[in-house]
């Protein structure tokens, strides 16, 4: 073959890395996807509480007062008050578009999250949900909202104190959790080092206990309202979602994803089983844990904002990589935009299937994600490693 003519260090090799991106299949992948994600957008400020006609819902959505007012993008992506603007341009851009923003960072770091654990695992059927990520910050919800949602913090600063209800800081618990959990899963898979088969093992074992405990927690909830609260997060719920999840989500998903694209040659290199990456001079424990906090960073960032919504990690890797294939470089960027058009989606579905009635969007996953997967374990004669 051509390539293998030339050097690791050579000119035509580093052409061909920033050349990669030209393939024609993920082209075709990211244009579909960002059709989807626009169309879906398009739908979800079209329809809500308030009345408006298409045709003025897509003109506050392109109102040149709003994208061309740089007070209005500080205010949305800084905090801070909105500038003046008419209602149906407020109603649009305060509310319904940030559920599109939300939606489409939860679907990107699922994603690109549910590709790194594949990669450490060396198993396609790897996703934040098998590893254990998931079911730690869904414990770490459900313990917040039933046994300590009274509790309020008072921190001490320099003018004065500052009270916060355990409540409000959910989205740092639950990262928090999740966190913790995949730290277990990482102990209890260790044994002079670890392995992926072992990850998996662990990742399924914590899971299910933690599983266990959130169910039985469930029998000490006397509120509905507190469980209705902690059903939604557990289940996956953009309902709600304002500027001030996007401004939380935004800053770690734009950190997971360049963290992600840089490590792409070593999660190519994993693939290729750890005799083979210890060969190439790979400290493989090293790298797999750093890749593992990459993973552990892309979920946690998705359920801080929007609660564990199962199976974009797990199905959307799977079907990038089934058109551009294993390549991380390919892979990683596919996911990106793959990840967003699902969640978006899914958020359309869950918003007007029973409107006026909102269900939880990881519902929606769920129902698409679960036949899917079905169908591709009918269709393909072996699934597991990579």
């Amino acid at each position: 073959m051509a390539s293998e003519s030339v050097s690791p260090g050579s000119a035509a090799e580093d052409g061909r890395d920033w050349l990669w991106w030209l393939d024609g299949k993920l082209a075709g992948v990211c244009v579909a996807s960002l059709l989807v994600v626009v169309a879906g957008g398009l739908v979800q400020v079209s329809f809500g509480a308030y009345t408006m006609s298409i045709v003025e819902a897509w003109q506050a959505v392109f109102n040149p007062d709003v994208l061309f007012n740089a007070d209005a993008w500080r205010a949305f992506l800084l905090g801070g008050e909105v500038p003046e603007m008419n209602r149906r341009s407020l109603i649009v851009w305060n509310i319904r578009l940030p559920r599109v923003f939300v939606a489409a960072l939860v679907g990107m770091n699922l994603a690109v999250s549910g590709a790194i654990f594949q990669a450490i695992t060396r198993n396609e059927l790897a996703s934040p949900f098998i590893l254990g990520v998931s079911s730690g910050a869904g414990l770490m919800i459900l313990l917040v909202l039933v046994v300590f949602s009274g509790v309020t913090l008072v921190i001490p600063y320099v003018f004065g104190t500052l009270v916060l209800g355990v409540s409000s800081l959910l989205p740092v618990i639950a990262s928090l959790g999740g966190i913790g959990a995949f730290l277990i899963v990482y102990v209890i898979a260790w044994k002079n080092g670890t392995s992926p088969i072992r990850l998996v093992l662990a990742g399924v074992i914590v899971g299910t206990v933690f599983q266990s405990l959130q169910t039985g927690l469930f029998f000490f909830a006397d509120d509905l309202g507190v469980v209705q609260s902690a059903i939604a997060w557990t289940t996956g719920s953009l309902t709600g979602t304002d500027w001030e999840q996007v401004r939380m989500a935004a800053p770690w998903t734009v950190l997971a994803m360049v963290l992600a694209l840089v490590s792409a040659r070593q999660l190519n290199v994993l693939l290729l089983g750890e005799s083979t990456a210890k060969a190439l001079g790979m400290s493989v424990e090293k790298v797999r844990f750093a890749l593992s906090g990459v993973a552990v960073l892309a979920a946690a960032a998705s359920i801080a904002v929007a609660g564990i919504v199962g199976f974009v990690g797990l199905i959307v890797p799977h079907m990038v990589r089934n058109v551009v294939g294993s390549d991380y470089k390919k892979l990683v960027v596919g996911c990106a935009f793959t990840g967003p058009a699902l969640m978006v989606a899914a958020d359309v579905g869950a918003r007007l299937a029973l409107n006026p009635v909102q269900i939880p969007v990881g519902i929606v996953t769920g129902l698409v994600g679960g036949p899917y997967f079905l169908y591709l374990m009918r269709k393909q004669q072996t699934m597991g490693e990579i």
